[in-house]
């Protein structure tokens, strides 16, 4: 359990600012401390050695502490000498001063004894006594006021915390020790159950090994104020060091404290067995893994290499038996015609195919020439094209037409290919009947047109998607002429493109669409997306597509559209948007500006007014002691002066727990149960709350918001609900706080209540929504209501 910093730096410049008002009205009253400075420069400084206050470096054989580096930085600052004189106890030190040896001694305990030797300064270091054990692991602080009468204290015999132990808790068992490591000692032999040590010590202590399995597991709620003694033949130098000391950086006595006062626990990875211990792991780990991974890539590799053996053997079987029947089988019943034609345009071959176009018998067919079966290709041209197809090797494809045995003409398409089996070379022509395509291509560009001149007075850009088969990829197959105007593309390009439009979604906006598109093409759903798309210009378009989604039997899968141009718009939401935003963002920073303004008024109510309070409440009493005594109506006048002063005292706290309750700085928790007690005793309505047990982290402006959520939820149960209880509970669960407000009144109906002007839900919703939350309002008539806020618990996170 580490140490309250926080209350520390609160003490430090509480202190620094009382130093600063006493030394500036001394010295504006009375000049002379700087004469008697300037002719005293060298100061004689004794310490007792004790660590970390002041200790001698086995190295370099210098002192060194926290004590020692204050008084270094007030020589520096006042530009005055010191010379070091150390002694073991603090008799001597006193005996020291007495005998004109010792000037001035830093880390110094004000206590009545002291003061026959020494003027104090006021306190510099704050150090708190904390209570060490070993941990339980629950995380549970130590309370003495909880322990049982069968658990025992070591404490230092001669230390003040053994001073305050018996007068606070005078039944505890205590077990009196010479020092604070006899102490700790005491708690490891388990000859008691903790320690009391105070933190300074425990710094150096919880270094040592020794020690290593005890932590700090409570706070024991005293602390020695440290001061600077000065002899007493020397009244003008405390004065001088206040104004020093309260000059010093709040930063450099936070640096200070935390490098000499605050323990350090030793940690399992600083040990060097374990990290021994670690790396063997490891090292026995890495190799045993790559031993296994190099068997099973063996076993891996053999057993690929039999199956593939095995397949490649099959194959090779089943082609052997195969190949001849099958392709002698598919070319003679394939349903393109096949014709075989030597050098001189011979037919050698004819399929089935071919005699059932062109209506030639088989004998009649292979008396034939190719030019004879197209008229349109003489000899020359024969030739001309087998040379060329020789050289080449390629394929030649074209559209024509053949004569029919009938006389007529067939259109035909004919793909040409050289073949050579052996010493024999040969052209295969495929021959294709495309009369019904001819016919089909006619009707399709009539279509085509008609639906074109459709699609080109739609305001929107009309498009068609297209997927052939289930693992085939999606096409863009169709755009109108709109893509020109609204992307300055023309169709021909967007179609072209190798990811059709998505090359043209805006980068922000890519993955959103790719999700739709997926949910679309993967359960074959309608499409319909929003995002921004780049006009060739730079430009962006805000669009907004629908697509309806077409399923055939054979799998082909079509998507039909528009796009739609919505920039304006787009432009007019994005603008309420942001507005609305800027609203929202002002509105927060107001808020934030009047909670700071509340916190600042009732810091000065508190403390101004406090402090003139106090002062008259001081005279009055003083005029009572004084004057009271002899004339009775004075002091009966000085008693009704109390009391109104007293009045005065409780309007004061009032007032700056309206503008900020205190209980804020004990966590959020405790503010809810404080103002359900409140809100209990000001309306007699039964309130219940829950709240975890350990404190949840917030940070303040949450904290203060979720309080003033809770205020206006109670105000409105206390308005308009006619309740007879009320439960509000706060859980903290994966980083989201969430309150709950539940009453047993007579309801309302949600939406409904949205069309009244009531602005105690509007603000809680305007302030739920600022931190990033979420309200859910639960309510019907005459069942009550009950309100729920989620919240994260860091900043600048929200809830969806």
């Amino acid at each position: 359990m580490q140490p309250a910093p926080r209350h520390r730096y609160l003490f430090f410049a509480l202190t620094a600012l009382l130093a600063s008002l006493f030394c500036t009205l001394t010295m504006a009253a009375n000049p002379a401390p700087h004469n008697w400075l300037a002719a005293h420069r060298h100061w004689r400084v004794g310490v007792v050695l004790q660590a970390p206050y002041a200790q001698l470096n086995p190295r370099s054989h210098l002192l060194e502490g926290a004590d020692v580096e204050v008084m270094a930085l007030l020589a520096g600052k006042m530009d005055v000498t010191l010379s070091w004189r150390t002694f073991n106890n603090q008799q001597a030190l006193d005996q020291a001063v007495e005998n004109g040896e010792v000037d001035i001694s830093p880390g110094m305990l004000q206590t009545p004894a002291s003061l026959h030797h020494w003027l104090f300064s006021q306190p510099y270091l704050r150090v708190p006594h904390k209570i060490v054990g070993f941990p339980d692991g629950s995380g549970n602080a130590v309370d003495l006021d909880r322990l049982s009468l069968s658990e025992r204290l070591a404490l230092d015999g001669k230390s003040d915390a053994l001073r305050f132990v018996r007068r606070n808790y005078p039944e505890l068992p205590r077990v009196e020790v010479a020092n604070d490591r006899a102490a700790l000692q005491t708690v490891q032999q388990q000859y008691a159950e903790y320690a009391i040590v105070d933190e300074a010590q425990l710094a150096t202590l919880l270094k040592e090994p020794e020690f290593s399995r005890l932590a700090v597991v409570g706070d024991l709620g005293y602390t020695h104020l440290l001061r600077i003694a000065v002899r007493r033949d020397w009244p003008e130098l405390p004065a001088v060091l206040d104004r020093q000391l309260q000059d010093i950086p709040g930063i450099r006595m936070e640096q200070l404290y935390a490098r000499w006062m605050l323990p350090s626990y030793p940690r399992l990875i600083d040990s060097l067995g374990f990290w021994h211990r670690m790396t063997l792991a490891l090292l026995l780990s890495t190799l045993l893994l790559a031993g296994l991974f190099g068997h099973q890539r063996r076993q891996r590799r053999w057993a690929e290499k039999r199956l593939l053996a095995a397949r490649l053997e099959l194959e090779a079987r089943d082609q052997a038996e195969e190949s001849l029947r099958l392709t002698q089988f598919s070319i003679d019943n394939s349903t393109v015609g096949i014709l075989w034609v030597n050098w001189d345009g011979r037919i050698q071959y004819a399929n089935r195919a071919v005699e059932s176009m062109l209506g030639f018998p088989a004998d009649q067919l292979l008396q034939l020439s190719l030019p004879e079966v197209q008229p349109s290709l003489d000899n020359s041209s024969w030739l001309d094209l087998w040379n060329q197809l020789r050289n080449s090797k390629t394929l030649s494809s074209f559209e024509t037409r053949c004569l029919k045995a009938d006389g007529q003409y067939l259109p035909v398409g004919v793909t040409l290919s050289f073949l050579k089996f052996g010493r024999t070379e040969y052209l295969v022509v495929y021959l294709n009947d495309i009369t019904e395509h001819q016919k089909a291509r006619a009707a399709l560009e009539e279509s085509e047109a008609r639906f074109k001149g459709m699609a080109s007075n739609v305001p929107g850009m009309v498009f068609r998607l297209e997927r052939p088969a289930a693992q085939h990829p999606v096409r863009l197959a169709f755009v109108s002429d709109a893509s020109q105007t609204m992307l300055g593309y023309s169709p021909l390009d967007l179609v072209g493109m190798p990811e059709g439009w998505q090359d043209v979604v805006a980068d922000a906006d890519r993955a959103s669409y790719l999700q739709a598109w997926q949910d679309a093409a993967n359960n074959n759903r309608n499409l319909a997306w929003q995002g921004r798309m780049r006009h060739q210009g730079g430009d962006m378009r805000w669009v907004d597509i629908k697509a309806a989604v077409r399923c055939f039997d054979d799998g082909h899968v079509v998507w039909d559209g528009i796009v739609w141009d919505i920039s304006a718009n787009k432009h007019n939401e994005l603008q309420l948007a942001e507005s609305r935003g800027l609203l929202r963002s002002l509105s927060a920073h107001l808020e934030s500006v009047r909670e700071e303004e509340k916190a600042r008024i009732a810091r000065e109510v508190h403390d101004e007014l406090g402090q003139i309070l106090t002062v008259l409440r001081l005279e009055t009493s003083m005029c009572e002691l004084s004057f009271g005594q002899s004339d009775s109506k004075l002091a009966e006048r000085l008693q009704a002066m109390k009391k109104l002063i007293e009045q005065t005292f409780q309007i004061v706290r009032d007032v700056a727990t309206a503008l900020r309750p205190p209980v804020l700085d004990a966590g959020i928790g405790s503010a809810i149960e404080w103002q359900a007690r409140r809100f209990e005793k000001r309306s007699g309505i039964p309130c219940l709350v829950s709240v975890p047990d350990s404190p949840i982290a917030l940070s303040d402006a949450r904290a203060i918001g979720v309080f003033r959520i809770l205020q206006e939820a109670l105000t409105n149960v206390l308005r308009h609900a006619e309740a007879s209880t009320v439960s509000v509970g706060l859980t903290c669960q994966q980083d989201i706080i969430t309150l709950s407000i539940a009453d047993d009144g007579k309801g309302f109906d949600p939406q409904a209540h949205r069309q009244l002007r009531s602005f105690g839900l509007v603000g809680i919703r305007e302030r739920v929504l600022l931190l990033g939350g979420k309200l859910d309002i639960d309510s019907q008539p005459d069942q009550g209501c009950t309100l729920t806020i989620r919240l994260p618990v860091e900043e600048g996170k929200e809830i969806a």
